[in-house]
């Protein structure tokens, strides 16, 4: 009997664990990471769950005759915020899944 007294302990500690994630990775997706290229010209907004919500383009970064330099823009931008999601991301949920592997 006294083990399970431990069992249902352990229990409880995993359901309080899991309810915490579950509100940490909640907070994670509402919160906005905005990523920018070289000087500025362009900047992207996505949030936590990797989804994007807003890209400015600066008038100055487009040029007709110049169409792969936005796009190497916009490519470092869009990296420069998943780069910020991903370490967020370790930052708020790596504590959960320390010493677990």
């Amino acid at each position: 009997m006294r083990g399970m007294g431990n069992m249902q302990g352990m229990m409880k500690q995993v359901q309080k664990m899991q309810k915490e994630m579950k509100k940490t990775q909640e907070a994670l997706n509402e919160t906005e990471f905005v990523g920018e290229a070289a000087d500025d010209k362009v900047k992207v907004t996505f949030t936590g769950d990797h989804t994007m919500t807003d890209i400015v383009i600066a008038p100055e970064a487009v040029d007709p005759d110049d169409v792969d330099m936005l796009q190497d823009l916009i490519l470092m931008a869009v990296n420069d915020a998943m780069k910020q999601i991903d370490a967020e991301t370790q930052n708020k949920m790596g504590k959960y899944t320390k010493g677990l592997m």
